[in-house]
């Protein structure tokens, strides 16, 4: 079974996948990134770049945790995207970042982590990055 990461390059995203990482290594499980974007937008900044993914795959290589990366483009809400990735992969856990945001700002754009934590068919590890990941 592995532990599914819905990944974006933000001080969340890398709490995310350090929270996956400690998780993989206790549960000898191997990690799943998803990395997506809608592709409704010509420059998306939750989709990993070439040079964000050469950090994401540094990061992972020295972690001695087994892993493969998947960048998403489809016209589903990121929420879709990682849970959908969650039932493929028989997921035994799936581990996002969370931001806070304002009650307007939630009203506006909904919540991926809010639909990933109700959607969801296995648990769900929400963290939040701390001043030490900016």
């Amino acid at each position: 079974m592995s532990i599914i990461v819905g990944y974006v390059p933000t001080p969340e995203g890398r709490a995310a996948l350090q929270a996956a990482i400690e998780q993989a290594r206790a549960f000898e499980s191997s990690l799943h990134i998803v990395n997506f974007s809608r592709g409704d937008r010509h420059v998306d900044p939750n989709f990993a770049s070439e040079e964000d993914l050469a950090s994401l795959r540094e990061t992972l290589d020295g972690s001695g945790v087994q892993y493969d990366v998947a960048q998403v483009v489809s016209g589903e809400d990121a929420w879709e995207d990682v849970v959908a990735a969650a039932d493929k992969h028989q997921a035994r856990m799936i581990v996002i970042g969370m931001r806070k945001r304002s009650a307007t700002g939630k009203l506006l754009f909904g919540s991926n982590a809010q639909r990933i934590l109700l959607q969801a068919h296995c648990p769900v590890l929400a963290v939040k990055a701390t001043d030490s990941t900016h």
